[in-house]
């Protein structure tokens, strides 16, 4: 039981709130296999009901109400973070973060306010109508770090 509880988990801050989705070849799905939308709230559901439902190949989270995210594409080499990683991880020390599905990238999970996403040097960073995919591969235990510099 303590060996479970040691693990490092999702942050409550994501888990506590019903903006879950489940994915079907990176499409958003509900927790009964319809499709679902990063801007219908009606059509996600509780952490537990998606870790619950086996439909689909994952869990993500629809971001928005101050939650988000940076996606770093193809920045480990050999489980390792490339120069640009290195840079946005040193610049939000003690953030969670997760490597994404294809096992080459990170996801930098924190806070920010609601505004259009966009694409930098590299950084993805969203904080509004999308979904991420969560795998639960921690790269580094944290919590929700301020994101703001990166939009």
């Amino acid at each position: 039981m303590a060996a479970h509880r040691a693990r490092p988990r999702i942050p409550v801050e994501l888990t506590s709130r019903a903006r879950w989705v489940r994915h079907h070849r990176k499409r958003p799905i509900t927790v009964e296999g319809q499709a679902a939308s990063s801007t219908n709230s009606a059509t996600w559901a509780t952490y537990s009901a998606v870790l619950r439902s086996k439909v689909g190949h994952g869990i993500g989270f629809v971001l928005g109400d101050g939650i988000a995210c940076l996606d770093l594409d193809h920045c480990l080499v050999d489980g390792k973070p490339d120069d640009r990683a290195r840079e946005v991880l040193a610049r939000v020390p003690g953030a969670y973060v997760e490597v994404s599905p294809s096992g080459d990238g990170l996801h930098v999970w924190g806070l920010a306010a609601e505004q259009p996403g966009r694409r930098r040097g590299g950084i993805e960073s969203y904080s509004v109508g999308r979904y991420i995919t969560v795998t639960g591969d921690v790269f580094r235990a944290g919590r929700l770090a301020d994101l703001s510099e990166f939009f």
